[in-house]
């Protein structure tokens, strides 16, 4: 019996401990957590040339100019983010809401484009950032401000402000860099400092699915491996060819394919963040034709009505052979180049058209449809006369519906919409984000239309 006691007592006191330890270490509302970068593991390797003629290789090419005029023109870039995690302990116990916040923090690289403190770097590396810190490859730290950001293209740009002039990496015209060229990737991961490793081109308007709409990558052997996003692609003489973007890989390092968002498209973006606020998008006009995989270029299966592409006389059944003097062998290539372009830029498209060459100036558009892949609708501003036909500010038109929600209460291509969540909608632009932002994963969505006998609607569904 006094055995059974024993027991019995040395069981409630240890309860007794560990619910002491729990009231003291989660007695706070919120319990802030940093993320701790665990140290890099340093290996010896030993090297020794397996061919004969490697000191000519390496002799035939220097890449220390290139990697002298660009390694302090690449920062580490460090994001901090407060993050909400539900604690069922908590709630159970009846602390707090039963949620805790915690500090996150993730790390890469960015390049500074310019004396007076601009830097490109991944979008996804800052995304959700509440604090961004730059450190210089001389290990200054600085705060950094975010300016502008285009997720579809994974680029972002930032702003640190200092009272000298900073060394950066001038741009180069991505078009001009060659398959088999060499290239150096030059990062910034874990405040190593600038990291150099060469390689060379690939391929060129490399399309990955699932990556976001940039589908017109370079693809190079030069090792990236996590840290090294947003960092530079340059050529022999230190310019700027592309923003380190993404690797292939089963296993999350390096295994011999990485990608870079091309030069000319990240400096579209930049100046259209900075003169505009947002990107601007062009559009050829046309719909494409991909049922013959065979076809050496872009075959257009249709022209939009009033499009850049019909008012310069191309036609369905064109295949799109080169933008100015850019050849085009698939579609990737193309989105590319347009992606690089402002609307009301003139280009000349050379075509095929029944085995002749005909090269036409086209006046791109600006682009008015935009796709939400979450609701399953494409969108299109409204024209002036329907803002002013229903009195709005503004609006979304549908064009193509594929949402088996709306279909079931009857809502059809034709349809206005004019708010979501109750807010007002204003273009088909915003539209998509504030629905793509807020849609999904069981979160319900509000949507006001207006039909096609201009009465006013209002659906809620999840």
């Amino acid at each position: 019996m006094k055995k059974l006691l024993s027991l019995l007592g040395m069981a409630v006191l240890g309860g007794a401990i560990t619910l002491g330890g729990y009231k003291m270490l989660f007695n706070e509302n919120v319990v802030i957590e940093r993320t701790i970068s665990h140290p890099v593991k340093t290996v010896t390797a030993n090297y020794n040339p397996a061919l004969s003629n490697a000191n000519a290789i390496s002799n035939s090419v220097d890449f220390t100019v290139a990697a002298e005029n660009t390694v302090h023109a690449v920062v580490h870039v460090k994001n901090t983010s407060i993050r909400t995690q539900s604690n069922p302990i908590d709630l159970f116990f009846g602390n707090s809401s039963g949620t805790r916040k915690f500090e996150q923090v993730g790390t890469g690289s960015g390049v500074i484009i310019s004396q007076d403190g601009y830097i490109v770097s991944n979008n996804h590396v800052v995304d959700g950032a509440s604090d961004i810190e730059i450190t210089l490859n001389n290990k200054q730290k600085y705060k950094a401000t975010l300016i502008g950001t285009d997720k579809e293209n994974d680029i972002a740009l930032l702003k640190i402000d200092v009272d000298f002039d900073l060394p950066y990496i001038p741009f180069a015209n991505s078009d001009n860099i060659k398959i088999g060229e060499w290239v150096l990737a030059v990062g910034n991961p874990y405040n190593l400092t600038s990291t150099v490793t060469a390689g060379i081109v690939s391929a060129k308007g490399r399309d990955l699915e699932g990556t976001t709409s940039t589908d017109s990558f370079i693809q190079t052997d030069a090792a990236v491996n996590p840290g090294n996003s947003g960092g530079a692609l340059v050529n022999t003489r230190g310019e700027l060819v592309g923003i380190n973007t993404a690797i292939t890989s089963k296993t999350g390092s390096f295994i011999g394919y990485s990608f870079a968002v091309p030069s000319n498209i990240a400096k579209k973006i930049i100046d259209d963040l900075l003169e505009f606020g947002t990107v601007q998008e062009a559009i050829l006009g046309i719909n494409i034709n991909q049922e013959d995989g065979n076809i050496e270029g872009v075959l257009i299966g249709g022209v939009s009505d009033d499009g850049g592409a019909q008012k310069g006389g191309l036609k369905a059944g064109d295949v799109i052979k080169k933008v100015n003097d850019v050849k085009i062998s698939k579609f990737s290539e193309l989105r590319g180049q347009l992606t690089a372009k402002r609307p009301g830029d003139l280009v000349n498209i050379t075509i095929d058209r029944d085995g002749e060459e005909i090269i036409k100036s086209i006046t791109l558009s600006k682009k008015d449809a935009y796709v939400s892949r979450k609701l399953g609708v494409v969108l299109k501003d409204v024209s002036k006369k329907e803002i002013k036909k229903f009195d709005i500010s503004g609006g979304a038109r549908i064009i193509t519906n594929q949402n088996k929600n709306l279909n079931y209460y009857g809502v059809k291509e034709g349809y206005i919409i004019t708010k979501i969540n109750k807010k007002p909608v204003l273009n088909a632009s915003d539209a998509v984000k504030e629905i793509d932002a807020s849609f999904g994963a069981g979160h319900p969505i509000y949507i006001e239309v207006i039909n096609l006998d201009g009465e006013r609607e209002r659906y809620a569904f999840r």
